[in-house]
């Protein structure tokens, strides 16, 4: 199989049920996805470097979930059933709850940053936030559940951020107020 078809060359692209121009909102909103699978990838790197087997093995079910959902935002025509579900956003939520409960409780503003997975997360965290605003532009032809998934998902990669500072024994990056560069 080739991996260029040519399709493409003249500014559209195909989904399931037609083919749209490459600009479209569609588009844009699969590409942010997209992004935001490509960070996992980096983040489950740093997590196998650092040996937090247990947050690479739930990053790589996140994401085979991110690719149904580039699917799901792909079928423009809903003859196809969609893959991702309320049940996927409640076990975020499952996964957010018990994570929370084996740490301190938070205190204080988080900034991005300790040890390499955790710094990997927030950066996750902030393409899941872009993934969300581009889905929610689209006008028609989304899944409600869509939106509630995305936007669960920031705070389950903000979470395992917080969970890989707790098991590579690095503090959370506290927000200290208002910071001035010495003149």
């Amino acid at each position: 199989m080739k991996i260029y078809t040519r399709g493409g060359d003249k500014g559209k692209t195909s989904v399931l049920g037609g083919r749209l121009n490459k600009t479209d909102n569609r588009i844009e909103a699969i590409g942010a996805v997209d992004e935001l699978n490509s960070a996992i990838g980096q983040a489950i790197y740093c997590a196998h470097q650092e040996h937090l087997s247990n947050i690479s093995t739930e990053l790589m079910i996140v994401s085979n979930q991110l690719f149904d959902y580039g699917a799901d935002l792909a079928n423009v025509k809903e003859t196809i059933p969609y893959k991702i579900t309320t049940a996927h956003t409640e076990e975020l939520e499952q996964r957010i709850d018990a994570h929370t409960e084996s740490m301190e409780p938070l205190a204080y503003f988080i900034l991005p940053g300790g040890c390499a997975t955790a710094c990997a997360l927030h950066v996750c965290r902030t393409e899941a936030r872009k993934a969300e605003r581009r889905v929610n532009q689209l006008e028609s032809g989304i899944h409600p559940e869509l939106q509630v998934y995305i936007n669960r998902l920031s705070d389950y990669l903000f979470t395992l951020a917080r969970l890989a500072n707790k098991q590579t024994g690095v503090v959370d990056v506290a927000y200290e107020g208002e910071k001035h560069f010495d003149s």
